[in-house]
């Protein structure tokens, strides 16, 4: 079933959304009668209070009439509802029922008809003239354009407005990238935030197929994606779900909260359109997301009177539990605490198995983070014996996720670690864990290459590159490419040598225990290849042409994430829409 959700107009007033619900929660404890008399009073008094406010007599004509508009007329704009019924108002009601009013006013005083016709006339002019006909109509329609014009992620000043306003206002990267999740955040509690257009109402209105792509199972509507640190804590998935992307990764997520390395701790480089950091994966810990991520699928089991359970089951529903949207996947990240040492590998398992249990209800694809720069000795966890072991430990507790479809399991790995042994122990450890896929790429410690020939930075930018920390932006998607292309090559090659080993021999990978630990060899036999193995590329992408790239040399998703802090909201659309262009030319996809 594709929930077809109407949202009464309570939901619609932000802040007070809390308050009404506890209300009403206390009134259904009550005897109906109860709940009518006082539910009543409160409009009543409410619009009492209101009629006050303009020093006129009450109107109990207009308490009514409003009882009516209230129910009706409802929009997920809470703009196009309240123009809407200001115009229905202006229009009918107040023409009607003044007309009426004041025609039994004056019949009532004892005029005659002559004189009761004439005192009808003015209060329906004055209430609906041509002059404040066409104003109310050319208003509304002004702000109504103007809500379309803002709210579509193809309007120009997304790109070329909006990333250069907030880095005028707000020098200090991090600053901006927090201001510009809480406006986020706020604008979708007002329904005034960017989204594709037109409207995508989940399961009525579907995405055009042409970009459709089959990935765990799933058809995701398009191959991109937006990747993990935009949306450090799931405060806003729904909003970048709405600019359009098949994929959003949340997090990285730690088992207890941390603040990460002190500030500053990010900068940007706008002649390359790159940007250093080293936040050290501040985080609020995995119960906080959690906690907010299934406040979100009560939310949404709410809606379509279902419970948690059934919707993580897919009872009733046939979306994915972790983005609750057709053809879309939810991905959340999962990293080690700062302090737990990384040569304690069991300890660094169980910081990554405390965050599956917590969050693998709530996800469609577990992430784990093996490749920050930024958390001292976490890269050196991708050798291939403590890399099986964490896998195989992450893998074992997402399979015991409560719900009937499992998590899918995939790793981050490091741009850096490209010698062909260090690439082939990493294929080797995801073999032998049974993880679904890898995320090829994250931000570089290296420096070189970063800046084209010909561009000159200025002082604070070169200052920028010598600071520690991670390196992000196109200059990077050359590397990105390669390493897509090799490890597509490196995960096809033994996913056909397990398949091809003779019966009784020794496989080319150790293989894992249930609890992760490396056996050394299996027995095998003949017999079809595994599942091939998937990879999401990330890593100086920003345009459609070369996500088509990575998609060609074997990357099911192209991630997104510096493109998008510097070409703005409507950054994914754009991109789709010059794939299809490419598609349209003939280029291969």
């Amino acid at each position: 079933m594709i929930p077809t959700t109407e949202i009464p107009i309570w939901y619609r007033l932000g802040p007070l959304t809390r308050a009404v619900q506890s209300y009403g929660r206390a009134q259904r404890k009550r005897p109906w009668v109860t709940q009518l008399s006082t539910s009543l009073t409160i409009y009543f008094c409410a619009d009492l209070s209101a009629q006050r406010i303009n020093g006129r007599d009450y109107d109990p004509e207009r308490t009514c009439r409003f009882m009516w508009l209230s129910r009706n007329f409802n929009y997920p704009s809470r703009i196009l509802s309240i123009a809407t019924k200001i115009v229905i108002n202006q229009a009918i009601f107040t023409p009607v029922f003044n007309v009426y009013f004041f025609g039994m006013q004056a019949f009532m005083a004892g005029d005659n008809l002559v004189e009761i016709s004439q005192q009808k006339e003015l209060p329906r002019q004055s209430a609906f003239g041509f002059g404040t006909a066409a104003l109310s109509v050319s208003l509304a329609a002004s702000i109504y354009l103007a809500y379309l014009y803002a709210t579509d992620t193809r309007a120009s000043y997304h790109q070329w407005l909006v990333p250069r306003l907030i880095r005028v206002l707000y020098p200090d990267a991090e600053d901006a990238h927090h201001i510009g999740t809480q406006s986020l955040k706020v604008l979708y509690e007002l329904g005034l935030h960017p989204r594709e257009r037109p409207t995508r109402t989940p399961g009525i209105v579907p995405e055009p197929s042409d970009l459709a792509i089959s990935v765990f199972d799933t058809t995701l509507a398009n191959p991109i994606g937006i990747s993990a640190g935009l949306d450090k804590n799931a405060d806003v998935p729904d909003v970048l779900f709405d600019l359009g992307a098949g994929v959003v990764e949340v997090g990285g997520c730690t088992p207890r909260p941390q603040d990460g390395n002190p500030k500053p701790r990010c900068w940007r480089v706008p002649s390359v359109e790159g940007m250093v950091n080293r936040f050290g994966l501040n985080s609020r810990g995995a119960d906080a997301m959690a906690a907010k991520l299934r406040d979100r699928v009560r939310k949404f089991a709410k809606t379509l009177g279902l419970t948690e359970h059934e919707v993580l089951n897919g009872e009733g529903t046939d979306v994915p539990p972790g983005s609750l949207l057709p053809g879309r996947l939810l991905c959340v990240q999962i990293a080690k605490q700062k302090e737990t040492d990384e040569r304690d590998v069991e300890a660094v398992a169980k910081d990554y198995v405390y965050c599956v249990s917590k969050l693998a209800p709530y996800a469609d694809v577990l992430v784990v983070n093996v490749s920050s720069p930024n958390t001292p000795g976490l890269r050196d966890l991708q050798a291939a014996e403590p890399l099986g072991r964490i896998l195989g430990a992450v893998v074992k507790e997402a399979q015991r996720a409560q719900r009937k479809m499992k998590p899918k399991v995939m790793v981050k790995v490091s741009p850096d670690e490209d010698e062909d042994a260090q690439m082939e122990g990493i294929v080797q450890a995801i073999y032998m864990s049974g993880v679904d896929g890898v995320i090829v790429g994250n931000t570089t410690k290296r420096r070189s290459g970063l800046v084209p020939e010909g561009v000159r930075l200025n002082a604070r930018e070169q200052q920028a590159l010598t600071e520690t920390g991670g390196f992000s932006g196109p200059t990077m998607f050359n590397r990105t490419l390669d390493l897509v292309g090799r490890y597509r090559k490196l995960l096809d090659s033994a996913a056909l040598k397990a398949s091809e080993a003779p019966e009784g021999a020794p496989a080319a990978a150790a293989a894992p225990a249930v609890d992760g630990t490396v056996s050394g060899k299996v027995e095998s036999s003949k017999a079809a290849p595994p599942p091939q193995k998937v990879i999401f590329a990330t890593g100086g992408i920003k345009d459609g042409e070369q996500a088509l790239k990575v998609l060609n040399a074997g990357a099911s998703v192209a991630m997104i994430y510096t493109g998008m802090v510097y070409g703005g909201a409507g950054t994914v659309t754009r991109m789709k829409g010059e794939m299809r262009s490419a598609l349209t030319d003939g280029k291969e996809a």
